[in-house]
């Protein structure tokens, strides 16, 4: 048994359990969720599976069906269209504030992700490395010190982790960041401007090309 105040609720743990699977890839958008197979898996009663499944839907991970399953979302183009649009007005600012207002703390923490993620990268540890660039793109919107953005990008981070993991050139999306912490630890908000732009670009082709790998 756990301390108690280690105790992590099962409905957590199954929600994150199943979060991380969705946008690591282990399950594949379309796939089915069906309380009572996940129940059995998990070695859990079907309540925190429920639960669960209700944090996902609302999270935006999950399209709920009737009854007693769901699917994981199958997002579109149009989807990631839309998500890229709110994704590209987040972090324009966010990049331009952290480089404004980062402490050295920060920096230092920033700097630590983009070393995990060239470790990663290096190394082929492709979940690894997504979940790295994933954090790196939080950690720069914390440096920012804007508490609204900090809501906004609590709302959204669950669709923005799987966005984020829409690419397979590791190497490439981790000398990227490397570019982006430069810039922002020079204070240099311009270039990090130029950078940003360049970066959703390229992670806007990573994205479609990675879910729809052979357009009609």
């Amino acid at each position: 048994m756990t301390a108690s105040g280690d105790f992590t609720p099962e409905s957590e743990r199954v929600t994150r359990r199943l979060r991380d699977e969705i946008i690591d890839g282990v399950r594949q958008p379309g796939s089915r969720l069906v309380e009572r197979e996940l129940a059995e898996a998990l070695g859990v009663s079907r309540l925190p599976v429920r639960e669960a499944l209700r944090v996902l839907v609302a999270e935006g991970l999950v399209t709920p069906r009737p009854r007693t399953w769901a699917v994981v979302r199958e997002f579109t183009a149009s989807d990631i269209a839309d998500l890229d649009e709110v994704r590209s007005g987040l972090e324009t600012l966010s990049f331009r504030l952290a480089a404004q207002r980062h402490t050295r703390a920060g920096l230092a923490r920033l700097r630590a992700v983009v070393d995990a993620e060239f470790e990663a990268a290096r190394a082929g540890d492709a979940v690894r490395a997504r979940r790295a660039a994933a954090d790196f793109h939080e950690t720069v919107i914390s440096l920012a010190a804007n508490e609204l953005l900090n809501e906004l990008e609590r709302v959204l981070r669950s669709r923005l982790r799987w966005l984020l993991g829409q690419h397979d050139d590791l190497p490439a999306v981790a000398e990227q960041h490397e570019a982006l912490y430069r810039a922002i630890a020079a204070r240099d908000v311009e270039h990090v401007q130029r950078l940003v732009l360049d970066h959703l670009a390229a992670s806007r082709g990573a994205a479609l090309g990675h879910r729809f790998p052979h357009p009609s």
